[in-house]
């Protein structure tokens, strides 16, 4: 019975997702329709904003407005979905429910994805608030997302030296 569920797209009210979400979770756990309707999500990504106090972890809605729902569509499943307070109606033609293809699935990305956002960039000059170098200040010379790092070319012994960094070592000197 599990391989006929598909995933299904609710729309929903605005700010309503995690209301939405929580109260299928509770109806499928009172009415006992475990087998009909097995996972409810909201898609999120968390972003790693980078601000003069530190890194900072935020989670953000990839599609404000909609819950993801796997399910096997059948009266009863369809019933509690539709008269859950909060739900608009199902995504696809005349709000009848279209199962989303497996392609659709991965690029909507039901797994979290990490992005990071730096109060920095290549030219800026930062101060060094962290490690060996800390106190100097220096200009970034390359941002490397994937190790999470920053060159920056500080003066040492008066030359320019290129120190690589953790993000969270080094603060913008914008305002």
């Amino acid at each position: 019975m599990a391989e006929e569920a598909r995933w299904y797209v609710i729309h929903t009210y605005s700010s309503y997702e995690k209301k939405v979400a929580d109260t299928i979770k509770q109806s499928v756990k009172n009415r006992g329709l475990q087998e009909l309707i097995h996972e409810v999500t909201i898609p999120m990504e968390t972003v790693t904003e980078i601000t003069d106090e530190g890194p900072k972890e935020v989670e953000h809605k990839l599609f404000p407005g909609y819950v993801l729902v796997k399910m096997i569509m059948n009266d009863d499943s369809w019933y509690v979905i539709r008269n859950t307070r909060g739900v608009t109606g199902f995504v696809g033609p005349a709000s009848k429910p279209v199962p989303l293809t497996d392609e659709e699935v991965a690029s909507l990305g039901v797994e979290a994805k990490k992005e990071i956002k730096l109060s920095y960039e290549v030219g800026d000059s930062v101060k060094v608030i962290d490690g060996p170098f800390d106190g100097n200040i220096g200009t970034v010379a390359e941002i490397s997302i994937p190790t999470e790092t920053v060159t920056v070319n500080v003066s040492l012994f008066g030359r320019e030296t290129p120190v690589e960094l953790k993000f969270n070592q080094v603060a913008s000197l914008r305002k």
